[in-house]
């Protein structure tokens, strides 16, 4: 059974500020929009369109791991004072079923681990009709900001 943490948000997140942050990056590009903040996850949402699919307009893996990615990293770097920064080290997505374009793909994101030098997130993302899609593990380095 995997155990789940309550996430150590700092004071001044918001949704409106993490879908601000998305401002000129990948996210924006993607459509991706934060959608929930509780104690114990993170939601984001992304369309299935023309700029996430495959030539057969079935969702990109790596469009999968682009929503996943971004739920996990923005997670950890909202726990995080303004000395550390958490950058992706390591990612793996495992592709369960395919999501057609025209549909959505919702994003949750839960803290594993959250230790002084690394993050450990599981992300698991849903179709509209509530069906897994994919399965994401992300481990995020600490490291003092430069």
């Amino acid at each position: 059974m995997t155990t789940y943490r309550d996430i150590p948000w700092r004071a001044d997140i918001t949704l409106e500020r993490l879908n601000a942050l998305s401002k000129d990056t990948m996210a924006e590009t993607l459509d991706i929009v934060f959608t929930e903040l509780a104690a114990d996850h993170l939601k984001a949402r992304m369309p299935v369109t023309a700029r996430t699919v495959q030539p057969r307009r079935v969702l990109h893996g790596g469009a999968s791991a682009v929503l996943a990615e971004t739920i996990g990293s923005v997670g950890a770097n909202a726990c995080l004072d303004d000395e550390h920064t958490a950058v992706g080290q390591e990612i793996n997505a495992n592709h369960l079923r395919p999501v057609m374009e025209g549909d959505v793909v919702t994003g949750t994101g839960r803290l594993l681990h959250a230790g002084a030098r690394s993050q450990v997130w599981n992300i698991e993302l849903f179709d509209s009709a509530g069906q897994l899609t994919c399965v994401s593990r992300l481990t995020m380095a600490v490291i003092r900001r430069r």
